[in-house]
């Protein structure tokens, strides 16, 4: 099992912008320097918390800071921009990573984006399709175009000047274009399935329970059997909220108390996922009443953390429970403590990663292994 890295993120709203900038940085770099094979990040307009506006935009500041790791749109939310814009620029991006770079996509989730974009009440299911097919239409297409759909209309024939480069998008380094990935956040999601029938490959969200994660892989492997290719574990990207630390107080404490970020976190996304009709999300079965859902319950069932060896038995259990997947998304929260934070990335990276690469280990057999050594 490979180790990525994935952030939204969400930080407190009277944390100075330029400093959760950084340390979103940070975190990045940091990730590369620890040898994680991917990162990803979200955006969003219209949250002060989950405040980068452009995940084009900030993974561009990450072009010569970072050498290895593939980074990736976590993701584009393609409703909100002209399909022109969104291929020009992720085009250029993949060039400036020189292919490094992953595509992810999404109709975008926060109602307060879709609102100031003009599409609240739209089909956004629809507009997503449309956007994303007029940008592979763009890419696999020649000057003049003639790409027309419900939502947007794309050409350039009145005004093309072919001899002179006028008139033309560009297309991306990848041929015929990056690795799109596509992030899934409802139980069952019939989009995985669509996804996988067209070559895309999923990440299921850390705010899911285990029951809804375990859920997405009979969906990724019927739409992969439509495509008639094989449902690889290896394709599948999971996110999970971890933090880990030398002392297990320390690590209860952060992950946990009143003034926790990961406390932080799941507190607005179960204000904003219960406000938009979605609290489904955090039930471990969909009979549970909706008052039964609590923020303690959330934390308990969706945050693993505790010294290194905690970690790793708690990260085999839950593999043991969703089945195999490829690459663990280590999910980004705010750097309460940055030492502590910085810590608990290389703790996952040089102490619990070795220890869950094999898909044959389990907790068992990783204790056993330990208390051999």
């Amino acid at each position: 099992m490979q180790l990525g890295f994935f952030t939204m993120p969400i930080h407190p709203l009277g944390k100075d912008w330029r400093k959760s900038l950084r340390e979103d940085r940070e975190a990045f770099i940091l990730a590369d320097e620890l040898g994680f094979t991917e990162g990803y990040c979200g955006e969003h307009v219209t949250d002060q918390a989950e405040n980068i506006t452009s995940c084009s935009l900030f993974l561009g500041t990450l072009v010569d800071a970072t050498k290895r790791i593939k980074l990736g749109t976590g993701t584009v939310n393609v409703p909100n921009s002209h399909p022109a814009t969104v291929a020009s620029q992720i085009a250029m991006l993949d060039h400036l990573l020189d292919g490094r770079f992953i595509f992810g996509i999404s109709p975008g989730g926060l109602l307060s984006d879709a609102e100031v974009f003009g599409n609240l009440d739209a089909d956004r299911n629809e507009m997503f399709l449309e956007g994303i097919n007029h940008i592979l239409k763009i890419w696999s297409s020649k000057p003049p175009y003639d790409i027309r759909g419900k939502y947007w209309t794309i050409s350039t024939a009145k005004t093309v000047l072919a001899e002179i480069g006028q008139g033309i998008l560009p297309k991306p380094l990848q041929k015929p274009h990056p690795p799109i990935v596509v992030t899934a956040v409802a139980p069952f999601s019939k989009g995985v399935t669509e996804a996988a029938a067209r070559g895309w490959e999923p990440i299921s969200a850390n705010f899911l329970m285990p029951a809804w994660v375990k859920s997405h892989w009979p969906k990724y492997a019927e739409g992969c059997a439509r495509a008639g290719r094989p449902a690889d574990p290896a394709n599948w990207r999971v996110a999970k909220s971890v933090f880990v630390a030398s002392d297990r107080n320390v690590a209860r404490e952060y992950a946990t108390s009143a003034n926790s970020p990961y406390r932080f976190y799941y507190d607005q996304m179960f204000t904003k996922l219960k406000k938009g009709g979605r609290i489904e999300l955090f039930k471990p079965r969909r009979d549970m009443p909706d008052d039964e859902v609590t923020l303690d319950m959330i934390m308990e069932a969706l945050v693993i953390y505790g010294t290194p060896d905690e970690v790793t038995d708690k990260i085999l259990a839950f593999r043991e429970t969703v089945g195999e997947f490829g690459t663990m998304l280590y999910a980004g929260h705010d750097w309460l403590d940055p030492e502590l934070a910085r810590q608990s990335m290389i703790l996952m990276a040089e102490k619990v990663q070795p220890m869950i690469g094999s898909p044959k280990s389990s907790p068992s057999t990783v204790q056993h292994s330990r208390v051999s050594a």
